[in-house]
């Protein structure tokens, strides 16, 4: 059977792209190598409570379309990030805010947190930061510095800090109200009953195989379908004959409690760099679901090997110049390549949706003219 697109990868931009199609009357195959739907917003079910397979995803725009659509296909909770941050046992708030500065100094006004972080600054007047922790410090201070983001960092990139560019962190968020919302975006949220649910909206319509590796057999699956939508690592595509895009990875460990509340918030962040894991989430709280059990899951950040899953690009001088020369071959290819993998670029969710709506609009256009 011919299909008019053969979409590869049923994370959200392949699965934006295949909703929006098959609206058009467009004959859809949607294939994955994995056993489920979703690509990393995969979440799964566990007696009520809906796990995020792949990490935390908290879904926040400003774009109130971009909300709009994604609340077209399932109803959104009202979910607010506001993570913490446990330092050798002190728990502070996160972003850095007035909270946060009340714990570690007293102060309890914003003149009073703007004079101490001026003051701490002092060390790097002068200095042109060559490195992130430089950077960081100039941008915020020793004290947070030391408590919030070095371990934190240095656990993430498996890298010292000062062996970091300084660009990683060109701005740090600074607030100086009492509030611990993590995100300033104007709508934010979980979708109710999961993202696998979310996706499975998308997708309804569509003919949809898993367990199916494209790359394993690429030239017969570009023989099923007159067009091709590919959302995988774009070195694999193209046999990485140039050479392998880098990647940071992340372990997860999820266990299930017999307790009721394990933690009392979503995410606590782990800052010091004695302790592997960088952060626990507690799923239930996502969807303030009431349950006599919990889950909870420990991030392992790692580096990316070969049967890992790539989760970060390591968008430096090497990698941004490797990755150019494989989209110059991806022009010479009759396939669209997008998404976070393909485009080698780390996305919030919001803009994945967007560029995948672009994507087609740009593809109907094409057509019409």
């Amino acid at each position: 059977m011919k299909y008019d697109y053969l979409i590869v990868g049923s994370g959200l931009f392949g699965s934006v792209c295949a909703h929006e199609l098959t609206k058009q009357g467009k004959k859809v195959l949607v294939i994955d190598k994995r056993g489920h739907i979703g690509g990393n917003i995969y979440t799964e079910n566990n007696n009520g409570i809906q796990v995020h397979k792949y990490g935390a995803h908290i879904f926040h725009t400003n774009d109130k379309e971009i909300w709009d659509y994604v609340n077209s296909f399932v109803e959104f909770n009202r979910f607010t990030n506001a993570p913490l941050a446990n330092y050798k046992g002190q728990l502070l708030n996160l972003p850095f805010n007035m909270n946060t500065f009340y714990q570690l100094w007293g102060t309890k006004t914003p003149e009073e947190a703007k004079a101490k972080i001026a003051e701490q600054r002092k060390e790097m007047d002068g200095i042109e930061p060559s490195n992130l922790e430089e950077q960081a410090i100039s941008l915020v201070g020793r004290d947070i510095y030391e408590k919030l983001i070095k371990g934190y960092t240095e656990k993430q990139w498996g890298r010292d800090c000062k062996d970091l560019p300084a660009f990683i962190i060109r701005r740090l968020p600074v607030r100086f109200t009492y509030d611990n919302n993590y995100f300033s975006d104007n709508y934010q949220g979980v979708p109710k009953g999961g993202y696998t649910k979310l996706i499975e909206k998308m997708l309804v319509g569509v003919e949809v195989r898993l367990n199916i590796d494209f790359l394993k057999d690429k030239e017969y699956y570009k023989r099923v379908a007159d067009n091709i939508i590919y959302t995988g690592p774009i070195d694999e595509y193209f046999d990485n004959k140039l050479g392998k895009l880098e990647y940071r990875s992340l372990e997860f460990k999820t266990r299930t409690i017999e307790q009721e509340n394990y933690q009392g918030n979503a995410v606590i962040n782990y800052t010091e760099r004695d302790i592997p894991f960088t952060r626990i989430i507690e799923h239930k709280h996502f969807d303030h679901v009431t349950t006599n059990h919990t889950v909870v899951t420990e991030e392992y950040p790692s580096e990316w090997k070969e049967g890992d899953e790539p989760y970060y690009p390591i968008n430096d001088e090497r990698n941004m110049q490797l990755f150019k020369q494989y989209r110059e071959l991806a022009k010479s290819e009759n396939v669209i390549f997008g998404g976070r993998l393909s485009e080698y670029k780390y996305y919030d969710m919001h803009q994945v949706i967007r560029s995948a709506l672009n994507k087609i609009a740009k593809l109907e256009s094409t057509n019409d003219s």
